[in-house]
């Protein structure tokens, strides 16, 4: 006879069904987040405040007054004036970034209201080739900010990128000159311009147009310089500061007006466009 009887359920294993995709990880404090909370926060780490990267039509729909924005220069497309080819030739690239994210180039362009103030919109793509800036990129802004002195309003521009693009050597360089010499146009009309610098924002981008705002303003943590911290260190052969390219440094040293949390980052522009507009 036996000493005892186990019963139907007892040592039978009970598991637990974990929803694909519901957690994340945070690239800055490690932690792992439930999803939801992670989107409730507006795309912004719970635990640590740090900003997850979004799209640009992510962006878009977290900045402009609902249905006010209207995209400008949405046919332009890019072309191989080099027929350049790596490890896989330049339009294929293209094509698949096309494919990827919905759109024909790294920057979304057009006119917007924010707060209900009028105002020309940029918004980069990093999906896109890493938001580099070429020929077509180049010339979005540059229309963009034409269009802006047309109509007597302010320009902001969302920046994202890895820089220029490579693809188009010389061709991609000569953007930086061509958005700079449209900026500095907007400024002799008497016309705002504030930069907003997004994780990442380097190279010929940050070079160029992000850091020419009248006004320059940063997500939290954002990295945000021109050459990586190793050619930094071999070039000048010393030990680079802590975190020196993150926006909380460049705040610290003068180089940006203020850090903006991304839920906030609506309402600042709106009084930032109400200041301009009252000046």
């Amino acid at each position: 006879m036996a000493w005892f009887r186990k019963k139907p359920d007892e040592g039978a294993r009970h598991t637990v069904t974990i929803a694909e995709g519901q957690w994340i990880k945070c690239d800055a404090c490690k932690e792992i987040i439930y999803r939801p909370e992670v989107e409730r926060a507006g795309r912004v780490c719970p635990k640590c405040r740090h900003p997850f990267r979004i799209s640009a039509r992510e962006r878009l729909a977290s900045l402009v007054d609902a249905g006010s924005f209207e995209e400008r220069e949405s046919g332009l497309r890019t072309v191989d004036p080099l027929r350049f080819k790596d490890t896989r030739a330049y339009r294929d690239r293209v094509r698949a970034a096309r494919e990827k994210t919905g759109l024909e180039e790294a920057v979304i362009t057009g006119l917007a209201r924010i707060g209900g103030f009028p105002t020309v919109l940029c918004v980069f793509e990093f999906a896109f080739l890493g938001g580099s800036m070429g020929s077509v990129v180049g010339e979005k802004l540059t229309r963009a900010i034409e269009l802006a002195i047309d109509k007597h309003l302010p320009v902001i521009i969302v920046s994202a990128s890895g820089g220029a693009r490579m693809q188009e050597g010389i061709l991609s360089l000569m953007q930086m000159a061509k958005t700079a010499a449209a900026l500095d146009r907007l400024g002799a009309a008497g016309l705002p311009y504030v930069s907003v610098l997004t994780d990442p924002t380097t190279g010929g981008v940050t070079a160029s147009v992000a850091m020419l705002g009248d006004v320059i303003l940063a997500e939290p943590r954002a990295l945000i310089g021109f050459a990586g911290p190793r050619v930094i260190a071999e070039t000048i052969r010393q030990p680079l500061p802590e975190g020196f390219q993150r926006s909380e440094f460049l705040l610290e040293h003068g180089q940006i007006d203020a850090i903006v949390d991304r839920r906030e980052l609506r309402d600042t522009l709106r009084r930032l466009l109400a200041f301009f507009a009252d000046s």
